[in-house]
């Protein structure tokens, strides 16, 4: 696949609410509450940065395979996933060391089958956070026919 070379911005604004949380703002798009999680002195159901963090990947590995599908003319029935991160001590410093996504797809056919499960293999090498980042990101398909 051949790219244009073409930078692309992307901008976000916070605003501090109050104790350890602050409003997430990008223009268009509706606001959300974030706060740091109740593991490190924050709060509890407000979106943390680690939740974000795993969410981005999940997020991208859904547009990723959408894209592949298209271009490879596959058919899909229904997608769902859950993403995992596992934050961790490496080497004297907290870091999530994977994120492990797992998508449950249904596709029509056999051959449709074959198509997801290339475009699940091409997703971590074409997916620009899971590129951007020094996590391994990996995608544990599960897919149905019919």
């Amino acid at each position: 696949m051949d790219w244009e070379p073409v930078k692309y911005r992307y901008g976000t604004s916070i605003r501090w609410t109050g104790e350890h949380k602050g409003r997430l703002s990008c223009e268009g798009k509706p606001d959300i509450d974030v706060a740091c999680p109740p593991e490190f002195g924050g709060h509890p159901n407000i979106w943390s940065p680690e939740d974000l963090y795993v969410a981005s990947a999940e997020v991208c590995a859904l547009t990723t395979f959408l894209f592949l599908i298209e271009k490879l003319r596959g058919r899909i029935i229904s997608y769902e996933s859950s993403a995992e991160g596992v934050a961790q001590m490496v080497d004297g410093t907290f870091i999530f060391k994977e994120i492990v996504i797992r998508p449950r797809i249904s596709v029509p056919t056999p051959e449709d089958r074959e198509i997801v499960e290339k475009a699940c293999d091409m997703i971590p090498g074409l997916c620009v956070v899971s590129k951007s980042v020094k996590t391994e990101v990996r995608i544990l398909p599960t897919i149905s026919v019919g």
